[in-house]
């Protein structure tokens, strides 16, 4: 009997990058970034063969490394049975249909690689249209330049997601696409708004999580709020935001907002298309900037979310460092804090519950609303208060004397305006 192999086999990479020495660290390429690059590729479900790094001044422009670089690179994809190759960096259209005329071998570029994986990642509807249009954005100006990547129709990476059909349509019908799902985030847009603005009237706080990819976010909010939010080891296992409700010590109801991760060169397409989402940190009252701090690159993974949280407009917000994942970290490993608007730092570990109590009462601090425990006297002639008191307050006990009703409230800044005349003693 014959049997069918039905199990789809992986793709099998050759990592291709070019240092010039002279381009920003974080955008230059890097033994550092091409590590990461293989693990985008796995992630993606690629089998990383070898990776190949070009010391070069400048980039070649029409086959980004050179031709004598990129024969070079063809012999080893032919030794190796290599089917992909991944560039570090964002390709032309031209380029890519260079290389591939000479190689004969699919090519994509990291940023291809990124929306694949979060075309295979997003889950709402939200996140597939964010998804789908910047991969339309992203192979837009690519139509003309595009070699064999319209005709890729039989999979792999690079070809996936909502939009991966209309890809190979021509550039009117994606340009009336793009139109229509920018309408649709819009709609959803107003959705959110309408949520927040509700958020906003019952005065609940938002502590927004970021940092870069795989810092360990979802692992955080689950030790925190006490979920089973999907927690993997795995470069954006969060794609579309999670919300959590959480109390403080003094009651004071707080919501957690697990956001996508961060990477070193993000595509820009990409940021601009889930804004929508990534305004859940623009608009937190709190940021906690979560940093694995077993890695040895994580003054660089801080400098990348610093970036990045500068370009959406959210650098200025009050942020708490959480160096994560402690008990993973080696001791030779130096913890960078070089950020103005840092409110304070704790170290922990999400996974064994190390610093969390430490991080709550950090968060007691500095999350707006802070509550006073006050004891007051509220005249019988001015009953009103107690109203307002029990209808915005926690009212820890209550008697009524001769003298009026005395309580023992926990109060934020605007009722202890109101009931500081009537305080008669304060409650430790």
């Amino acid at each position: 009997m014959e049997y069918i192999e039905t199990q789809e086999k992986k793709e099998r990479a050759v990592l291709v990058g070019v240092h010039t020495g002279n381009r920003n660290s974080l955008e230059d390429t890097t033994e550092e970034s091409l590590a990461e690059l293989a693990r985008l590729a796995d992630t993606a479900g690629a089998e990383v063969l070898t990776a190949i790094l070009q010391n070069r001044t400048f980039i070649e422009t029409s086959t980004y490394v050179g031709e004598g670089k990129v024969k070079e690179i063809k012999a080893v994809c032919e030794s190796l049975g290599a089917n992909l190759i991944i560039f570090d960096d964002e390709l032309t259209g031209s380029q890519v249909r260079n290389l591939e005329d000479i190689t004969g071998i699919k090519v994509i570029d990291r940023s291809t690689l990124i929306l694949d994986i979060f075309a295979a990642r997003a889950l709402t509807k939200e996140g597939k249209i964010q998804v789908e249009l910047a991969q339309l954005k992203y192979m837009l100006p690519r139509l003309v330049g595009v070699g064999s990547a319209l005709s890729r129709l039989g999979g792999g990476i690079g070809t996936r997601g909502p939009g991966e059909t209309k890809l190979e349509t021509d550039r009117r019908h994606i340009k009336r696409r793009i139109s229509y799902l920018e309408d649709e985030l819009k709609d959803i847009k107003k959705h959110r708004e309408l949520l927040r603005s509700r958020r906003k009237k019952e005065g609940i706080p938002v502590v927004a999580l970021v940092g870069y990819t795989n810092a360990g976010k979802s692992s955080l909010l689950n030790a925190l709020a006490h979920s089973d939010v999907l927690a993997e080891d795995k470069l954006f296992a969060t794609l579309d935001p999670t919300v959590r409700s959480i109390e403080l010590s003094d009651n004071r109801k707080v919501l957690l907002v697990d956001t996508v991760g961060f990477i070193r060169k993000l595509p820009h397409r990409l940021i601009e298309a889930f804004k929508s989402t990534l305004e859940e940190a623009v608009l937190a009252d709190v940021l906690l900037h979560v940093v694995d701090s077993s890695s040895d690159v994580a003054e660089q993974h801080i400098l990348v979310v610093n970036n990045i949280l500068k370009e959406l407009g959210a650098a200025s917000k009050p942020i708490i460092m959480v160096y994560n994942k402690i008990d993973l970290k080696q001791d030779d490993i130096h913890l960078p804090q070089d950020r103005q608007m840092v409110k304070g730092s704790v170290e922990v570990s999400a996974r064994t519950g190390k610093g969390i109590n430490d991080l709550l009462e950090l968060m007691d601090d500095i999350v707006p609303g802070k509550k006073i425990k006050v004891k007051i006297c509220v005249p019988y002639s001015v009953g009103s208060i107690v109203s307002q008191i029990h209808e915005k307050c926690d009212v820890l006990r209550e008697e009524y004397t001769q003298e009026g009703t005395v309580m023992n409230v926990l109060v934020d800044e605007v009722m202890f305006g109101r009931v500081k005349e009537y305080i008669v003693g304060s409650e430790e």
